[in-house]
């Protein structure tokens, strides 16, 4: 079989057949190695018992590079109308109209996504498969967005939000981002909307920086940040989407979003498709409750401390 045969890939009750599998997406250079389409749908065919937990119901933007991670990014929200009849749509409106995106509850359509060049997929922080609906989170992300490549800060600013999280009595879980920082994820009982949640993670954030005002900002515009560390809360707004875990980065060497921070050398872009197979035979967020809190407790708990 040529490199450029299509290569069929059995997921429970479907065939998915991966087209062209020998396109590098991913070039070799600057000691990164290269990895094709086929590396990328072999990936995810492997870690979808760990990745589709965090996926399912969720509406999804795709980041997809056709021509690799060198060539043009195309951000999909929309799902069209050539897209198998067997894959999950959501429609969610948007302002003057809606979108129909895409959701990933099987293997199938987390290859057939490979198969577009789909290299990370983008989830919604709410769902459309419960009672509260698109409209109310049921995850809550504090992105721990950093000046530079430098970890050790981000480390640092992840420690004092769990501390913080941990007096408001809310579970919460450290995620690399494959990128340069981190997300710290909460549960919720999607009882608020993204309104409520976006106003309490920035009280949150603001507590935060005023502990530790020479280390942390919630300032938006870069010029104002002084080389702290940026506490964004900006994902938990209406139709803003956060990368999951597991998930891919269109970065060389395909390093992966990864739930763990105890290792001690860690980094970013620490695990790729290379060796994250060898790191998922648990699930570190195991103990995470699938099923958040209410904020009023919290929020109580909160006016207590900013007092």
């Amino acid at each position: 079989m040529s490199e450029d045969a299509d290569r069929p890939i059995r997921a429970g009750r479907r065939t998915v057949g991966i087209q062209r599998p020998g396109k590098v997406l991913f070039p070799g250079r600057g000691g990164a190695p290269e990895y094709t389409k086929g590396d990328l749908a072999d990936y995810y065919h492997w870690i979808a018992p760990h990745l589709l937990p965090h996926l399912r119901g969720r509406p999804l933007m795709l980041e997809r590079h056709p021509d690799g991670i060198d060539g043009p990014r195309f951000m999909q929200k929309n799902t069209p109308e050539h897209y198998p009849e067997w894959i999950t749509r959501a429609v969610v409106a948007k302002e003057g109209g809606t979108v129909t995106h895409v959701v990933c509850d099987d293997t199938a359509t987390l290859l057939f996504l490979a198969d577009q060049a789909c290299v990370t997929p983008h989830r919604r922080l709410s769902r459309t498969d419960r009672a509260a609906g698109p409209d109310h989170p049921d995850r809550l992300v504090f992105d721990l967005d950093p000046p530079d490549d430098d970890f050790a800060p981000v480390r640092a600013a992840a420690a004092v939000l769990r501390t913080l999280l941990d007096e408001l009595a809310l579970p919460a879980a450290p995620m690399t981002t494959g990128s340069r920082g981190l997300h710290l994820v909460v549960p919720l009982d999607g009882r608020q909307d993204f309104d409520e949640v976006r106003r309490f993670a920035h009280e949150v954030a603001e507590l935060a920086v005023a502990r530790h005002p020479d280390r942390l900002t919630t300032a938006v515009r870069k010029e104002d940040r002084g080389g702290r560390l940026y506490l964004d809360v900006q994902r938990n707004g209406y139709a803003q989407t956060a990368v999951a875990p597991y998930a891919v980065r269109a970065r060389p060497g395909a390093p992966v979003a990864w739930p763990q921070l105890e290792d001690p050398g860690l980094h970013a872009r620490r695990w790729t498709i290379a060796d994250a197979l060898e790191q998922a035979r648990t699930d570190p967020w195991a103990e995470l409750p699938a099923r958040g809190r209410g904020l009023g407790p919290a929020r109580r708990r909160l006016g207590e401390l900013r007092d």
